[in-house]
């Protein structure tokens, strides 16, 4: 078991716009991001599956070609291997949690 406070973790910048404060357990990546307004995540898929919750703002998620317009307190799964990208329709905070571990995120965090 392990205590972690989130103040005392560095951000990183996973794309411009968007800097995360990453955490990884045996299974599992947890991506506290925040993103300003105006930028766009481009389009990916990943082996992970991927929850995504909007804390603060509105963030456009498209998922296979679809938009979804997501607010605060929404929630959206997006299954392992499925295309997706974003933009930031204002500034968000936005937790990500990825299983199993995103290992290109822990070489960002180490």
């Amino acid at each position: 078991m392990k205590s972690i406070q989130l103040s005392t973790i560095q951000p990183v910048q996973l794309c411009a716009g968007f800097d995360s404060k990453l955490i990884h357990s045996e299974s599992m990546t947890w991506s506290f991001v925040h993103s300003k307004a105006g930028y766009t995540l481009p389009a990916h898929q990943h082996i992970h599956e991927q929850v995504t919750h909007i804390v603060r703002g509105d963030f456009e998620l498209t998922v296979e070609g679809v938009p979804y317009l997501l607010r605060a307190g929404d929630l959206f799964i997006i299954p392992s291997n499925t295309v997706h990208s974003g933009k930031s329709i204002t500034d968000c905070d936005i937790i990500d949690v990825f299983n199993p571990v995103r290992e290109d995120y822990a070489k960002l965090s180490s």
